[in-house]
């Protein structure tokens, strides 16, 4: 790079993807300090825009990272009520109306800066969610590079959606679940049922077909993997085009957040010493992300399953909206948990509502993670070597929770095509006998675990995988 550049993110603000998005940008200013940033701040209708991220990332870093605001009063957002018929959709129509007002933004900032300004904008970096501001890059004559949250696999899946669209030309069927399909870089066949949903219906299919043939119209794809973690995937992708492909991660948000964690009364506090007093690697964590709900029957199945293993446990509770429960079952279980459970489990059991996932899984005592599977939550297990049980619930998970245990053999089966609106509940035993085969202290999912998380940690050092492709992405585009 021969002179300073600016990069203007467009992230989308759900927390899953703004978090990571943050933590490459901030990768990028730690590596050059020629780059300087700046972040376009959307806000949800219905929360969860990461505001405790974006706050904490921008006062980190000061002089060299921004943030600018969208006002969300001059947007026509989509109906709220798209987000339980296609997520992926609502997600597709919000970019979209705010075009204008990220067009306008940048092309002012582009205006001021002068050709004697040592800075200039050197692409736009926006959220594959987000792809059609590829057309504001386009408008305004800059590169644009899509980032994608996920893992390398997804890319893979846009290349099968081409593929299914160019024979069939329609969204799937429901009475294609039981079948198996190909897909570019996959060694095992792929069971339809574990596809995302929006491919099951004709508003998230269109978005699909959109973002794949949109592709080729970027720069470049930056994606949250490293190259030994898909290996195969990665050798065998061609995506239709010659498109560059750049993995950068794992990219983790590993800070700390306070929490009153100073405070003895804080959950935070209250979880770590708990573990503290735990032997090392004894016990497994439940945890499910913030849309992670059960009904009270799955969760007595669970409670059930627990105790059944004998193994010690830490467990992040929180029950489905719709079933009534109030609020604060989701700290003690309320009468939902078998009878006399909380005092036969008192000594080898902790239940919580929200937990600190990070310090949690780094944490000595931590021997195993029932997981929802979202690709946050994965990296951050591998990178602290901690083996997963796959209980997957919405968006890709399943589609995560296949690749963790057929492609990759990094995790243990429970479930790979459970969703959240199941009425089927997974069963004590199926959760007793999971728990039990991810808490072998001898297994070879641990052994396999423990050498990718040395792998991921080296990745980024000098001469790693992704140290050497975030050089490039710099090196070649600046």
């Amino acid at each position: 790079m021969k002179r300073r550049a600016e990069l203007i993110f467009v992230p989308l603000p759900g927390t899953s993807h703004l978090v990571p998005t943050l933590d490459f940008a901030k990768r990028l200013i730690d590596r050059d300090d020629r780059i300087s940033i700046t972040i376009l701040v959307m806000k949800l209708p219905f929360g969860g825009g990461g505001a405790a991220s974006t706050k904490s990332l921008a006062a980190s870093h000061p002089s060299r990272i921004r943030f600018i605001d969208i006002p969300d009063n001059l947007v026509e957002l989509p109906p709220p009520q798209l987000m339980m018929t296609s997520p992926e959709y609502y997600f597709s129509l919000f970019a979209e109306s705010h075009i204008p007002l990220v067009r306008d933004i940048v092309g002012d900032i582009m205006s001021s800066q002068s050709e004697a300004d040592s800075a200039q904008v050197s692409g736009l970096v926006v959220d594959l969610g987000f792809v059609s501001m590829i057309d504001v890059a386009i408008e305004l004559g800059l590169p644009s590079y899509l980032f994608i949250a996920s893992n390398f696999g997804f890319l893979s899946l846009l290349s099968y959606v081409l593929t299914h669209h160019d024979q069939v030309g329609a969204e799937l069927e429901p009475s294609d679940s039981d079948k198996l399909v190909t897909i570019p870089g996959f060694v095992n066949p792929v069971p339809v049922s574990i596809l995302p949903s929006g491919l099951f219906n004709k508003f998230g299919y269109t978005l699909f077909v959109d973002t794949a043939q949109r592709l080729k119209d970027a720069q470049g794809v930056i994606v949250n993997t490293f190259l030994e973690l898909e290996q195969h995937a990665i050798n065998t992708f061609s995506g239709g085009s010659n498109i560059p492909v750049y993995t950068v991660g794992p990219i983790l948000d590993l800070q700390v957040r306070p929490n009153n964690s100073d405070s003895e009364e804080s959950p935070s506090r209250k979880i770590l010493e708990w573990l503290d007093d735990q032997p090392e690697s004894s016990v497994v964590f439940l945890c499910f992300g913030t849309g992670g709900k059960f009904s009270p029957a799955q969760v007595k199945e669970i409670a059930t399953g627990l105790e059944k293993s004998e193994f010690r446990f830490l467990w992040s509770l929180q029950f489905s909206p719709q079933k009534n429960v109030s609020s604060d079952c989701s700290t003690n279980g309320g009468d939902v948990l078998p009878e006399g459970f909380l005092e036969r489990s008192k000594e080898r059991g902790m239940i919580c509502g929200w937990a600190p996932q990070v310090e949690v899984l780094a944490h000595k005592a931590i021997g195993g993670f029932v997981s929802h599977c979202g690709w946050n939550s994965v990296l951050e297990s591998l990178w602290h070597g901690v083996p997963i049980v796959t209980w997957p619930l919405y968006a890709e998970q399943q589609f995560n929770a296949f690749m963790l245990v057929k492609e990759l053999g990094l995790s243990v089966e429970l479930r790979l095509d459970s969703k959240m609106d199941d009425d089927l509940v997974v069963t004590a035993d199926e959760i007793a006998r999971a728990v039990r085969y991810l808490m072998d202290g001898d297994s070879e999912i641990r052994k396999k675990v423990k050498q990718i998380s040395e792998i991921g940690r080296k990745s980024h050092m000098d001469g790693g995988s992704s140290f050497i492709s975030t050089g490039k992405f710099i090196d070649l585009n600046f």
